[in-house]
């Protein structure tokens, strides 16, 4: 395979603070990568170290086969096979459209009006744009100029520092759509560094999340947002509803029920992960579950539920058009498989032991009543208690109840 990127033991530092942590990175020719994080984590000073604005403590990266930093080598960023588009677009403002997109040709080539052309309809922008100014242009017009102009030698390989952030939200869903259309079509590898869930997900085909300076889970942006390898990092692809549980053979009891999992684990005390979409609420005057609040976004709503007597607390991601009031009661039924996080040896990685095929879980998706568990099951609010000793980065404990709310929004 054809690599436009290849990272290998990346680590930098500003001063006696380590930055990132011995990176390893493949971007194959033609993918989309995001890079996912929390601000501060390190996301932004790798594409610096990628582009060549910064040089690293150690490591070595390749940039289409060719060695650019490591092993004695050092290529200044104006001879990489990269594009750059910053937050902020970065026209020159004294500059109209036209002879910003001659900058970004060979010297020879900028009177080439054809290529400017083709430039612009690469974009979806038509000549009329040609003579206008930046100040002329919209936040999204802004940002596809410069990624034409970025376009214009023919990178190896696109570099996107957030650009679409200082977008309003409809301009910015708009905008990152066109610019993926574009660098599809024109088969450039392109790395995007983004603190959004969506954005990552919705633009990218493969993702790296990164904590604190190191990747805590690359692959398909599917594989890591329904397989995460641990909490955190599913906290920080999506909103996460995490409940406590014991895993028996290829299930877990939980107070929503009898869950599969989707990969199978020891047997154990686990804290139990599900996305907020895949409960189904109905309203019923005997539901176990209160709807403690409704937060309306059109689209959809998120209701944050409670459980009378155990105080348990989980977000439902449900249909706009769903009529819950708050203090109505409900029911729940649970859509699809789990991911049990272990918490009797300290770890909160879910642990794939690749015994016999997944058993059926009797009431999967069932409407479920909480407490009523068969004789001869463990009752998972026996092991709540345990399941709280160990309490992953972004949990909460409120009085008695586990709270596992991350909207997302």
């Amino acid at each position: 395979m054809t690599f436009a990127l290849s990272i290998h033991g990346l680590r930098h530092a500003y001063g006696a603070v380590e930055i990132l942590h011995s990176l390893d990175l493949d971007v194959p020719a033609g993918s989309t990568l995001a890079v996912l994080g929390p601000s501060g984590c390190g996301k932004s000073t790798l594409l610096r170290l990628v582009a060549g604005f910064e040089r690293p403590a150690a490591g070595q990266v390749d940039i289409a086969g060719v060695t650019v930093v490591g092993q004695g080598s050092w290529v200044p960023p104006q001879h990489r096979r990269i594009g750059y588009v910053a937050q902020e677009g970065s026209l020159f403002p004294h500059l109209s459209v036209r002879r910003n997109l001659e900058f970004g040709l060979n010297r020879r080539r900028r009177g080439d009006r054809v290529r400017v052309s083709e430039l612009l309809d690469l974009v979806a922008l038509d000549a009329s744009f040609l003579d206008r100014y930046p100040h002329e242009l919209s936040g999204g017009q802004q940002q596809r100029v410069a990624l034409a102009r970025t376009l214009a030698r023919r990178p190896a390989l696109v570099l996107l520092d957030e650009p679409f952030a200082a977008l309003d939200a409809d301009l910015r869903a708009a905008t990152r759509a066109a610019m993926a259309a574009v660098l599809r079509s024109a088969g450039v590898a392109t790395v995007l560094v983004t603190h959004d869930q969506g954005e990552a997900l919705s633009f990218a085909d493969q993702l790296a999340v990164m904590v604190a300076g190191c990747f805590t889970q690359v692959g398909s942006t599917r594989d890591v947002y329904e397989r995460p390898a641990d909490l955190e990092t599913a906290r920080l692809v999506g909103s996460a509803l995490v409940v406590p549980g014991t895993v028996l053979d290829g299930y877990a009891e939980t107070p929503l029920g009898r869950i599969p999992l989707r990969v199978p684990s020891p047997r154990g005390a686990a804290e139990v992960m599900l996305r907020p979409e895949q409960l189904s609420v109905r309203p019923a005057e005997d539901g176990p579950a209160i709807v403690e609040r409704v937060h309306y976004f059109g689209h959809d709503r998120l209701l944050d539920l409670v459980w009378p007597g155990s105080g348990l607390r989980v977000p439902a991601r449900v249909p706009g058009h769903l009529d819950c009031e708050t203090g109505e009661r409900v029911e729940i039924a649970v859509n699809g498989a789990a991911l049990a996080f272990l918490t009797a040896a300290g770890t909160d990685t879910a642990r794939d032991s690749r015994p016999e095929p997944d058993l059926p879980a009797p009431n999967a998706g069932a409407f479920a009543q909480l407490g009523k568990l068969p004789n001869d099951e463990v009752d998972p609010r026996q092991d709540q208690q345990a399941a709280a000793e160990v309490q992953p980065v972004g949990r909460k404990r409120d009085g008695n109840s586990l709270v596992g709310l991350d909207s997302g929004y």
